[in-house]
This record gives C-alpha cells, sequence and structure tokens, in this order.
C-alpha cells in the first residue's frame, strides 16, 4: 500500500493538468473559426481524400463537406495570409484506417497531430518523411507498429516529434535521425531501441535538443566510460525503465548548465549516488527512486538550491539523512522511503523546507523527533510516514497541518490516546491509516469530515459500542469508502444505520467483540466489495439483502455462530473470496455455489457442514481456466486499500493481501461430508491448494487427479479413501505438501522424486499401503497391482529395453546430482520446500508489486 502511495502524486498532478490543457485546446480551435481566409482547392480535394480513407467512429470529420471551405472544418487550420493548411489537429478523435498520401498535396502543413487514434497495428507511413515542412509531428499513443521508417530523418525542419506509446515501435539503428538537426522535442517512449548501442552519442549531437523521452525503450547501457557528452540545450532527460545495471555515469555533471529534469527511476542502477548529481545546480526535478542505489545520501544535496522535487525511494541507502536537505527551500515533494536509513530525523532537517507538501518517509528505520511544541515551517498535502518510529505519544505538530489530505502513519509506534482535536482539525484530509498502533479511542468520539473517504484503525485500541460511531447525526452525511476497524475491541450489536454508509467500498470489523445479527439493512450498501465480520460472536442465518450487493468480492464471516450457507449465494457471481471457515455452519454446501464463476478461494473449514460435495465444481472457470480478468477484477477496488485474508494454504494459517490474487482454494476440511471425491474435481487444473481431510469421505482419489498440475498442497487425510494412490499422481511437479494418512489406501505408493520425498506419516494410518518412503516392502503381487507407465520409474526401467540402453555416462551424471536427493528423505524435502518458497516469492514479487509501482510513477515525466 505504501508503495503505491509513493507515486499517488503523479496522478493527481495530470488531475491537475489535464483540464487546464483541454480548456487552452478549445479556447484555440474556437479562435480558428474566425478567420476569412478561403480554402485552397487543391488542400480541400486532399484532406476529402484523406477522409474517405479513415474510420471516423465518432464523427469527428462530419464537418469536412465539399459545401464548405475547409479553413472553417473542425481541426483544420490555414494559412492566414495564403489560404493553406497548415496545421491538422487529429488527436483523440477515434480515427482509424488507412492516412492517405494526399497528405503530400499539402505543402504548407507543418504541424500534423495524429495521436491518441487506433490505427491498428500499421507500420507508420513512410511518405511523412516526405512532408519537408512538417516542424511537429505527433504519433503519440495511436497504435502504430513495426520499424520506425528511416525516411523521418529527412524532416530538416522538424522542431517536435513524439511517437511515446507506440508499443510495438522497434529500430534497427538511431544512424537516421542524423538528418533532424532542428529538431528540439524528441519522445520515443517505449519504442525498442536495444538495437542501437551508439544511441548516446547519436541523440548528443543535435545542436537544439533541448527534451529527450527514451523511457521503456529497452536500452541497456549509459556508456559509463565516456568523459564527456555535448548535451548543451538539454533541460530534460527522461530515461526510466530502462536495463542499465551499473553505476551513475560521471558525465552527468557536464549538464549542470542546463538541465532541470532528470528522470532514471526503475533502471536498476547501483552503486553511490555520485556527488556531482548535486551539483547540477539548476536541476528542479530528480527521481532517482526504485533502484539498487546503495552507500550515504551525500551532503552536497544541498547544493539543489533549484529542486523542487526529490525521489531517492525504494533504494538501498543507508547512513542518516544530512541536515543539509533542510537548506532547500524551494523543495515541494521528497521521497526518502523503503530505504536502509537510519538515524534521528528533527526539526534542523526542515529547517527551510516551507514549500514542502509530499513527503515519503515510509518502511525505513528512522526515528522523527521532534520537540512537543514543534510547529512545522510547512504544510503538507501528503505525508507518508507509516513504520517509522513516531511514538510513543501522538503527534502534536498534525494539528498545525491544515491542508493535509492524506495521512499514512501506520506500523508508527504510536501508544497513546488519540487527542480531541484529531477528529476535526482539517477539512481536506480523505485519507487516514492509523493502523497497526496502540492508540487508545472511544468511537463514540470519532468525527469524520464528509471529505474522508478511508479510515483504516485496523490493530489498534479503540472501544465502544459500534452503533454510536455508526448512527451518530454528524457522520451521516459521509463519504466514506473504506471503513477497516478490525483488531479492536469493538462491542455491541451492528446498528440498522446502514442507509447513511452508501459509499462504502470496503467494510471489515473482523476480530473485535460484536454480539450481533447480520441486520437485513445491510443490504443497502449497493456498492460493497468486500465484508469483513470474521472472529466476533455474529450468529443467526445470513440475510437474503445482501444478494443486492452484487458487487460484492470478498466474504469472510469466518469463525462466527451462523447457520446455513444460503442457497442464494450462487446470485454474487462477481464473488472471488468466501471464508466462512470455523462457523458453525451446518446443512449442505449448495450446488448453486458452483454457479459463482469467479471463485478463486472456497473455504468452508471446521464447519458441521454434510452431505456430499457439489460435483458442479468444475464450472467455476477461475478455477479451471487461467483468467487474467480475475486480477482486473480484484483491483478494481479502492487503489489506497488492500483487503487482507486469513489462509491456511499448506497446513498453517498465512495472511495474504496482494498475493491473495495468486491464490486458488477449496478447503472443505473438518467437516462430516461423505459420498466420494467427484472426479469432476480434476477439471480445476488451475487449483493450487485443496484440503478435504477430516470428513467421512469414500471410494477412489480421482484417477486423473494428475491432470491438475498447479497442486501445490494436497490434504486428503482422516477419511475413508481406498483404492490405490493414482499413479498420476506422480505427475504432480508442484506439490510441496501432501497428506493420506488414515486413510483405507492399498498398494504401492507410485514411484516418484516427488512422492517419496514425503515424510512416511504423510502416508500412515493404510495399513494396506506398501512401498518407499513407508518402512513396509511391497509384496510381488502388491507390486503387480499398481504397474502403470504413468509417473512409475522403476516399473518403466525394468520394462523398457530403451531405458536399459541408455549410456553409463548420463547414469553417473544423473545419480551424481539427484542421487542425494533421491535416497535422503530429509534432504528431499528441504530441496522442495525449498522450491516451493522460492517460487511463490518470485510469482508474487514480479507479478504485482513492481508492475503496480511502475504503472503510476510515469505519469509525471510524460
Amino acid at each position: 500500500m505504501a508503495a503505491s502511495f509513493a507515486t499517488l502524486h503523479h496522478v493527481l498532478f495530470l488531475v491537475w493538468f489535464l483540464p487546464i490543457a483541454f480548456s487552452l485546446s478549445f479556447f484555440f480551435f474556437k479562435a480558428e473559426s474566425i478567420s476569412n481566409v478561403s480554402c485552397n482547392e487543391k488542400d480541400k480535394q486532399a484532406l476529402l481524400t484523406l477522409k474517405r480513407g479513415l474510420t471516423d467512429q465518432e464523427h469527428v470529420l462530419s464537418s469536412w463537406s465539399d459545401h464548405k471551405d475547409c479553413c472553417i472544418w473542425d481541426r483544420v487550420i490555414c494559412d492566414n495570409k495564403i489560404g493553406r493548411v497548415s496545421e491538422l489537429h487529429l488527436n483523440n478523435s477515434m480515427l482509424g484506417g488507412e492516412i492517405s498520401g494526399s497528405l503530400l498535396q499539402l505543402e504548407h502543413l507543418n504541424y500534423l497531430d495524429l495521436s491518441g487514434n487506433d490505427f491498428n497495428c500499421t507500420p507508420i507511413p513512410t511518405f511523412l518523411g516526405s512532408m519537408f515542412s512538417l516542424t511537429h509531428l505527433d504519433l503519440y499513443g495511436a497504435n502504430f507498429c513495426g520499424l520506425i521508417p528511416h525516411q523521418l530523418g529527412n524532416l530538416s525542419s522538424l522542431r517536435y516529434l513524439s511517437l511515446r506509446y507506440n508499443s510495438n515501435l522497434y529500430v534497427d539503428n538511431l544512424r537516421w535521425m542524423s538528418g533532424l538537426s532542428a529538431v528540439q522535442h524528441l519522445n520515443l517512449g517505449y519504442a525498442d531501441l536495444h538495437r542501437e548501442v551508439d544511441w548516446l552519442q547519436i541523440m548528443s549531437k543535435f545542436p537544439s535538443l533541448s527534451e529527450l523521452y527514451l523511457y521503456n525503450c529497452q536500452l541497456d547501457s549509459l556508456n559509463p566510460s565516456l568523459g564527456f557528452v555535448n548535451f548543451t540545450s538539454l533541460r530534460v532527460l527522461s530515461l526510466f525503465g530502462n536495463h542499465f545495471n551499473h553505476e551513475i555515469p560521471n558525465w552527468f555533471s557536464n549538464l549542470s548548465t542546463s538541465l532541470l529534469e532528470l528522470y532514471l527511476f526503475n533502471n536498476s542502477l547501483k552503486g553511490n549516488i555520485p556527488p556531482s548529481i548535486f551539483n547540477l545546480e539548476k536541476l528542479e526535478h530528480l527521481d532517482l527512486g526504485i533502484n539498487s542505489l546503495n552507500g550515504h545520501i551525500p551532503s552536497s544535496i544541498g547544493n539543489l538550491s533549484r529542486i523542487k522535487t526529490l525521489f531517492l525511494d525504494q533504494n538501498q541507502l543507508n547512513g542518516t539523512i544530512p541536515k543539509s536537505l533542510g537548506l532547500l527551500s524551494k523543495l515541494e515533494t521528497l521521497y526518502v522511503g523503503e530505504n536502509y536509513l537510519t538515524g534521528t530525523v528533527d526539526e534542523g532537517h526542515f529547517r527551510k523546507l516551507s514549500k514542502l507538501k509530499d513527503l515519503y518517509m515510509s518502511e525505513a528505520p528512522l526515528f522523527f523527533n521532534v520537540k512537543s511544541n514543534w510547529v512545522p515551517p510547512f504544510q503538507l498535502y501528503y505525508a507518508y510516514m507509516s513504520s517509522i518510529k513516531i511514538g510513543p505519544t501522538f503527534p502534536s505538530w498534525l494539528q498545525s497541518q491544515r491542508s493535509l489530505s492524506i495521512l499514512e502513519m501506520s506500523m508508527s509506534g504510536i501508544s497513546s490516546k488519540a487527542p480531541g482535536w484529531f477528529w476535526n482539525w482539517t477539512s481536506n484530509i480523505t485519507y487516514i491509516n492509523l493502523s497497526n498502533n496502540h492508540i487508545e479511542c472511544d468511537v463514540s468520539d470519532i468525527f469524520l469530515s464528509s471529505t474522508v473517504k478511508v479510515l483504516n484503525i485496523a490493530n489498534n485500541s479503540f472501544y465502544g459500542p459500534i452503533s454510536t460511531f455508526l448512527c451518530q447525526k454528524k457522520t451521516r452525511k459521509n463519504k466514506l469508502e473504506v471503513l477497516d476497524a478490525s483488531n479492536n475491541l469493538l462491542s455491541g450489536e451492528l446498528s440498522h444505520c446502514w442507509k447513511y454508509w452508501q459509499s462504502l467500498i470496503h467494510l471489515n470489523l473482523g476480530s473485535n467483540n460484536l454480539v450481533s445479527r447480520i441486520p437485513y439493512s445491510m443490504g443497502a450498501l449497493l456498492n460493497l466489495q468486500s465484508l469483513g465480520l470474521q472472529n466476533n460472536s455474529i450468529y443467526g442465518d445470513i440475510p437474503s439483502s445482501l444478494k443486492k450487493c452484487s458487487n460484492l468480492r470478498l466474504i469472510d464471516m469466518g469463525d462466527n455462530h451462523l447457520s446455513i450457507i444460503p442457497l442464494w449465494i450462487g446470485e454474487l457471481t462477481n464473488l472471488l473470496v468466501l471464508r466462512l471457515r470455523s462457523s458453525e455452519f451446518k446443512g449442505n454446501i449448495p450446488q448453486q455455489i458452483c454457479q459463482i464463476s469467479s471463485l478463486i478461494v472456497i473455504d468452508l473449514a471446521n464447519n458441521n457442514l454434510s452431505g456430499s460435495i457439489p460435483n458442479c465444481l468444475k464450472n467455476i472457470s477461475a478455477m479451471a481456466l487461467h483468467d487474467s480478468n480475475v486480477i482486473s477484477l480484484y483491483l478494481d477496488g479502492h487503489a489506497s486499500y488492500v483487503e487482507s485474508v486469513q489462509l491456511v494454504p499448506k497446513g498453517r494459517e498465512m495472511e495474504y493481501k496482494e498475493n491473495l490474487l495468486l491464490v486458488r482454494l477449496i478447503d472443505l476440511s473438518s467437516n462430516n461430508l461423505s459420498g466420494s471425491i467427484p472426479t469432476e474435481i480434476s477439471d480445476l487444473s488451475e487449483l493450487r491448494f485443496l484440503n478435504l481431510s477430516r470428513n467421512h469421505l469414500m471410494g477412489k482419489i480421482p484417477e486423473k487427479i494428475g491432470s491438475m498440475k498447479e497442486l501445490e498442497s494436497v490434504d486428503l487425510s482422516r477419511n475413508h479413501l481406498s483404492g490405490e494412490i493414482p499413479p498420476s499422481m506422480s505427475n504432480l511437479t508442484f506439490l510441496s505438501v501432501l497428506d493420506l494418512s488414515y486413510n483405507n489406501l492399498s498398494g504401492r505408493i507410485p514411484s516418484s522424486t516427488q512422492l517419496q520425498s514425503f515424510d512416511a506419516l504423510r502416508y500412515i494410518g493404510n495399513p494396506q499401503l506398501c512401498g518407499d518412503p513407508l518402512p513396509k516392502s511391497c509384496t510381488i503381487e502388491e507390486q503387480s497391482l499398481n504397474k502403470s507407465p504413468i509417473g512409475s520409474v522403476e516399473d518403466d526401467f525394468e520394462n523398457s529395453s530403451f531405458y536399459i540402453g541408455m549410456g553409463v555416462g548420463f547414469a553417473t551424471g544423473f545419480w551424481a546430482i539427484c542421487g542425494a536427493l533421491f535416497f535422503n528423505r530429509t534432504w528431499r524435502h528441504a530441496y522442495f520446500r525449498f522450491a516451493d518458497e522460492i517460487k511463490d516469492w518470485i510469482y508474487v514479487t514480479t507479478m504485482i508489486k513492481m508492475n503496480l509501482l511502475e504503472k503510476l510513477r510515469v505519469c509525471l515525466s510524460k
């Protein structure tokens, strides 16, 4: 959560900037309509030919008619003196189709903007390189693909060229660009430039180049060996999202007389920050975040006298923050969080920071130690200060911050009472996160202004009846979207005041002392996406009114005293997570649960459920198919809050947050279920965790269980299962937890490195079962009963002349590597457990965290 906040200001920048841009655009196009110049007939016919080749879904070219003067057509500007078309503003028009070569007849066209359209991954027209009058060419985000044509290098008058966000563009070299002698603004963002190793030398030869944007271009070197790079006019350099993987070169110090903005974040840069970077005396924006930079922050940071935004977050920087930071009197945004910085931060670090608005210090072992009567020189909008030491007393300096919009102060060691002024001290606050402290507060004292959208007070010592908070008149105009008061000391009944809380998206009141039925009025929460009432004393039926909450994606009512799983549960077709464990449910598992095709977690463990397992589980496509839509569905909630769920995937309870997206789990353990395991369960090829233990299941383990290739944990213990272990189980190569103990299984355990890696306790209690790792050897009769060509290494070896003929060299090499694992059970088990944990870590870290961080971060530097 803190990492996603670290880039929120970029989005806010766009929110501020775009309305101004559109207003100027509107004024511009209105102004052109007052021209009295008549259109040149040749230009008119060229434009009509262009229109015929384009698809115009939004009819933005409806004014382009042969019966009207083309100089008054929408998005067309003519030269007032000669009546020739000089500019075409066709941006963001939903245009597609073919760009006609008739554009070449517009001999005086100097401005062409086709950005924000969709040309269906067609190549950039090569004839654009023959439009020699062009000074401005913008193809941003127009879905062009393929090789960037060398002919564009003929545009010697071009001052502005933007090809950014056409994600399938590439170059074979950049030497053709030498003809762009007048270029001032060059943006090739997201084009693949990795084939050109001399990109830096080529770019540095443009005498007038002022702004260079080569972000996410698959570049791999900044040429650290170069002593000098001749960027004499460069004001903006944006190179984020590449793969440099080396130290920051010293040639950056050559740019001290011109550079205003430098963006190098997310580039795998390493080593120390060279002090020369802080000698760029005119620098206003510097972003070195999301790299692997280490060492101390140089004290020369105080030389950046004009700096406005400074990002050093998400690196490996250590040592203390230098006091010279407090000299940066123009600093507005400071991000130093998610590093290994230590020591004290005090008043001296902020001495002259009167313009500071955005402060991110989260997740660093810092101690924010200021006097109780300190009044900061700044007025913050955003304060991200989670996981740094602020307490034990509640920070009184916050009372002076009248402009604060976001306060992130979780895990900050605050163990005092929340002061009375806190709940009514600013009318601008939208987000409050005080979770994971030891703050005491009576919930009846909480007053929420109408601006608050997120209130997270989880894991504290808030107390009092929940109804006094929910029903007080002073909060009835609230716009709260997230309320997390879990793991506190709240008591009493859930009120009937939910009609005042209809903006709620996430509600978590779990792990309190609530004693209540679920009121029918909760059905008024039509926007609700997650509902957590776990670990209370909630009793009775789940009211049918909750089926009106059709946006629900997560329900956690575990550890309560409820009755039956309602049949209408199948109407919640967007549900992803259903956790009802340990809540005294009785009756059958309704077949209607199979109607929820989006489910990734079904946790009904430790109840009194009876009857059979539904044989329609294969209809839950999120567990049967690789469905990427699940992630987008889950992230469709509130960007600043991630729900957490306690699950037991491998025999131990774990907390899942962002990584919940990766889980595919069915846990029906510790119930009174009977009948057989449905063979259809084998169709759930994406399932990772299956627990059916401690029931009364009979019959055989499904023969095709081996087709569930993603299974990591299978627990079928303490049932009445019979027959042989299916040979296909040998195909479960990701399996790290297996328990088949205390059944009536018989025959030989199939031979495979995987199945033999588990301890004999995982098979114990099956008297007729034999073979490694059990001490009981199989008789000839028992061996013959279990012969199968699938997954049986030893049988295949005995019956295949192909294997007998294998070379001695291969056998020696194979057993040298694998013999220790095969014969040493402890080593085998440790190996597979290690591999399993590494797999989880790589999958979660790569797929979620970095993906979420970069998308928001790019906005400011576009």
